[in-house]
């Protein structure tokens, strides 16, 4: 959409400065440089989309139970 916007803009400004209808030409920067924040907020949101999916989580918990003064302990062949 603001790849639109800022060419139709620019042949405005272009169209205007040719004419010398300045009211044209403003109007065509106007909408130029509108062109240009869409274009610059949609890369800004690609960008902050493309990291989002990038990113990855990684959760390692890992509980380690120790009983004090146990036979189970003792007779563990796991724990050996």
């Amino acid at each position: 959409m603001g790849t639109i916007e800022e060419v139709a803009g620019s042949a405005k400004r272009k169209a205007g400065a040719l004419t010398g209808n300045t009211k044209l030409e403003i109007k065509g920067m106007v909408q130029q440089a509108k062109g240009k924040v869409e274009n610059a907020w949609g890369k800004a949101k690609d960008a902050v989309r493309d990291a989002a999916e990038d990113s990855e989580v990684h959760l390692d918990t890992r509980v380690t139970l120790k009983m004090k003064n146990s036979t189970a302990d003792a007779n563990c062949k796991k724990c050996k």
